[in-house]
């Protein structure tokens, strides 16, 4: 770090700027200097070595499997008396099966190709001058996330393999579960012979959230991970550059041509198979010629699935159960057994609406007509677009990417599941045998 930067960041220590974590009196300042130093380690670590992180980070959270699960025990406890809603609850538990998912992600991790040192580009130039585009680190990532402490393994393994050390800040909701969570990582890392910084657990109040943000030449990327309210805040307040991941308000629609049966599965499990995550569905448009035949089928099985379907004049003559649309809530991001309706008068008022109301997530068409999702998939604007598929394979693992840090829906390098590829950058190496520009 040039000499010059590190002084200005010593001044801001002094004055107030490094906050004292709950853990000690170890700074952000201090966590954030480590990384660097154990960035610089991990970027010319070989995949074996890196791979070998991984699989013994995998087997350490296995073995801490009580210790884990007590922790997590604490937190659920202590969010559900403080009347935390259920599928904030279910974000936040963990259980043996979450866990060995969490430990299988990382092994799948170890199994994918290493993105450090893959050639994007390369040409020889007529004078003989060699240039190649290669894929590097970003060196010292901080990912800031609420309420998932899976996300602590997931966002540890995939820096970790794309060659990132990571500051790791997680919600005070998740504090117990990230610290048990993040001992086993840890001690993971060094039994592979890696530094144990390459990962750490950020802690304290919310001016070390600030301190990240304003961490420039400390913190190379912040990634927001969460609700809408988290990510404007990072996207609005970081003077570190940011990857933004989005929110799902995610749309499905029902076209006239569409097969019923087909739809019908594909909405029960884009809503109900897991509710509480950003790829769930949480509005129906149901195209007004399918609807006398549609919405009655789907809205018998969707409020026996548990699901409330909140929908406009037109939609609440077909059943009994559903209750009215209050006003914003087709710009909701429910993350629960709640549902967003409106019957469409064709294609283009189902593309006009998901327009006006879509955050870019993932949005889908249910129909037979090729003229239609040629359409569709051509004229939304969104990171991920279906036909006759589930939302729900919006997914870093389901496209076979291993874990993922989240959903982006910017419109920069990233777009999309957030896998190995997208948390490196690129540098040019230029290679010549004494040639000098005239």
């Amino acid at each position: 770090m040039p000499t010059s930067l590190t002084a200005r960041l010593e001044r801001r220590l002094s004055a107030g700027w490094g906050a004292t974590t709950m853990r000690g009196m170890t700074t952000f300042l201090d966590q954030a200097h480590a990384a660097r130093t154990a960035a610089r380690t991990l970027a010319t670590a070989s995949r074996a070595t890196k791979d070998a992180a991984l699989g013994a980070m995998a087997d350490r959270l296995l073995g801490a499997e009580a210790a884990i699960l007590a922790a997590n025990a604490e937190d659920v406890a202590a969010a559900e008396a403080s009347g935390t809603s259920g599928a904030l609850i279910d974000r936040l538990r963990l259980t043996p099966a979450r866990l060995q998912g969490m430990a299988d992600g990382l092994r799948q991790l170890a199994g994918l190709p290493d993105p450090v040192g893959d050639v994007v580009r390369g040409w020889t130039n007529a004078n003989g001058v060699n240039v190649r585009q290669v894929r590097v680190p970003f060196g010292v990532v901080g990912i800031i996330y609420e309420a998932r402490p899976n996300v602590t393994a997931d966002a540890a393994g995939i820096a970790l393999k794309s060659g990132n050390a990571a500051l790791l800040r997680g919600s005070s909701s998740t504090l117990a579960s990230n610290r048990a969570v993040m001992a086993a990582l840890r001690d993971g890392v060094l039994d592979a012979g890696l530094p144990a910084d390459v990962v750490q657990l950020v802690e304290g109040d919310r001016s070390v959230t600030t301190e990240m943000m304003g961490a420039r030449g400390l913190v190379d990327v912040l990634i927001p991970r969460g609700g809408a309210g988290l990510i404007n805040a990072v996207v609005e307040g970081s003077k570190v550059p940011v990857i933004e991941t989005g929110t799902g308000n995610c749309h499905l629609f029902v076209d006239a041509t569409a097969d019923h049966d087909m739809a019908l599965e594909i909405l029960l499990n884009a809503k109900t198979q897991r509710p509480s995550v950003c790829n769930a569905v949480e509005t129906l448009l149901v195209h007004a010629d399918a609807a006398p035949t549609f919405l009655p089928k789907a809205l018998t099985a969707l409020a026996d699935a548990g699901v409330t379907v909140h929908g406009t004049p037109a939609v609440t003559g077909f059943s009994e159960t559903v209750v009215p649309a209050e006003e914003g809530e087709f710009d909701a991001e429910y993350l629960s057994l709640d549902l967003a309706c409106d019957v469409v008068d064709d294609l283009d008022a189902a593309i006009t609406h998901i327009r006006e109301h879509s955050t870019g997530h993932s949005e889908t068409i249910v129909t037979s007509d090729l003229r239609a999702a040629d359409r569709f998939v051509a004229e939304v604007d969104a990171a991920a677009v279906l036909v006759n598929a589930s939302s729900r394979f919006v997914d870093g693992g389901e496209f076979g990417f291993g874990a993922e840090i989240g959903i982006s829906t910017q419109k920069l390098h990233a777009r999309g599941p957030m896998a190995l590829p997208e948390m490196t950058a690129t540098k040019y190496i230029v290679t010549g045998h004494g040639q000098t520009r005239g």
